[in-house]
């Protein structure tokens, strides 16, 4: 079946036998380089043959924010969809609200107010061109958000159809309770800043008691308390920003974590790419990676990440933790 362009809707379609239902696609590097609304042809190529690559490794969840490339990330999306419609069916699709970015001399600031609330969902769904977000996530905690007005504006969306799920983003475990208390619908996701580089959710939990625990930034006692309610993580910067999959090493743990990732995609006949995400999915908090690369060559090497977690062994993990962390575990 070809759209009205002349692609072959076909090669849009799910390969349903390379489910990855686990893997997230990042749609925040889509539409263009610059900050502004507005994409051109090649910034459409590249959607449609990240979309693809994404498919053919059977990844059907992607993830926005109302902010990414000013808008025309969410709206290269929507031509995409607009030229292979059957694809919605076949999807997830989730977008973030509540971030302002300064401009035009404004402030860079937070916004969780209910009238921003919709006004952010309603801006989605008209560059997405679709009827609902099928997951909202606040993108990022705004101290002067009132929980009762929070609510209201989610239970309104919910009730006119236009959200399906709720759920939040860089968000500590007493910020998920506090705003919980106010919902009259359980958080399903929080989406944090989460890596083999960024480790300290890791940390966190194994210097306990011990002097190093003063340095670590990622709040204590988040993943367990999401495990316990039943909230998905997902963690965004999942890649490392390429440090362990082909970017030069800029110090010597990152070139010992480097070789030790070479090493263990040679042994299990993948990418490295898909070993960077194995060591996180392998984590029993059961993370779900976001991958924001728009190579599709990359997409692709994610593909067997969650293989990998199923068989890397525990003195692997440790390996690629101890090392990254460029000192053993005390």
């Amino acid at each position: 079946m070809d759209t009205q362009d002349g692609t072959d809707a076909r090669a849009l379609e799910v390969r349903q036998d390379a489910a990855n239902d686990r893997l997230i696609y990042g749609c925040m590097g889509l539409g263009g380089a610059g900050g502004d609304p507005g994409y051109d042809a090649s910034d459409l190529a590249q959607a449609e043959a990240a979309v693809l690559a994404a498919l053919e490794v059977g990844i059907t969840r992607f993830d926005h924010a109302d902010i990414y490339r000013g808008g025309s990330a969410e709206a290269v999306f929507g031509e995409v969809l607009r030229r292979a419609p059957d694809v919605r069916d076949l999807i997830e699709i989730q977008s973030k609200v509540g971030i302002r970015p300064g401009r035009d001399g404004g402030i860079q600031h937070y916004d969780l107010s209910g009238t921003a609330i919709r006004d952010g969902v309603h801006g989605s769904l008209e560059r997405l061109g679709v009827d609902r977000l099928d997951v909202l996530l606040l993108h990022r905690p705004d101290p002067l958000a009132e929980p009762a007005e929070v609510a209201a504006a989610l239970a309104g969306l919910r009730g006119e159809g236009l959200v399906d799920r709720i759920g939040v983003s860089n968000c500590s475990a007493a910020q998920i309770l506090h705003l919980q208390q106010a919902l009259d619908a359980p958080l399903v996701a929080d989406q944090l800043q989460l890596s083999l580089h960024r480790h300290g959710f890791v940390d966190a939990g194994v210097l306990v008691n011990h002097p190093e625990a003063v340095g670590v930034d990622f709040p204590h006692g988040t993943l367990e308390h999401c495990a316990a309610a039943g909230i998905e993580i997902q963690a965004w910067g999942a890649l490392a920003g390429g440090r362990y999959s082909g970017r030069p090493p800029e110090q010597p743990a990152e070139a010992e974590t480097s070789r030790l990732v070479a090493e263990q995609a040679r042994r299990y006949g993948v990418a490295a790419e898909s070993v960077v995400l194995g060591w996180l999915m392998r984590h029993p908090a059961r993370i779900s990676p976001v991958l924001g690369t728009t190579d599709p060559g990359r997409i692709r090497a994610c593909g067997e990440a969650e293989s990998v977690a199923a068989r890397m062994t525990r003195p692997e993990w440790y390996a690629l933790y101890t090392a990254a962390r460029g000192r053993p575990v005390p």
